[in-house]
């Protein structure tokens, strides 16, 4: 399974849209509608390697300061994505 990595910004939140968020039960960051900005994107084709280059993305300054994250996100296979979609079949 493929692999990506994303080194990206950490958005300032108010106290206030914090304790909003808490008070009403639902989320403060939703990365479907709204992802935070992406500084570094690297591809690793297994597990191992994505931990390892994430582990290097972890020691930029950035990340080290609480101004940046890292983010080791699954990809799906192509060939498994067609076939598990709802109303598709596979030709």
């Amino acid at each position: 399974m493929r692999f990506l990595i994303v080194r990206t910004d950490i958005r300032a939140v108010a106290d206030g849209d914090i304790a909003a968020a808490w008070a009403d039960g639902h989320r403060l960051r939703d990365e479907t509608t709204a992802p935070e900005p992406r500084r570094q994107i690297v591809h690793a084709e297994d597990r191992d390697a994505a931990l390892l280059l994430a582990r290097a993305l972890a020691t930029v300054g950035a990340v080290r300061a609480g101004k940046q994250r890292v983010k080791v996100l699954p990809l799906a296979d192509p060939r498994l994505a067609f076939r598990h979609r709802p109303g598709r079949t596979a030709t």
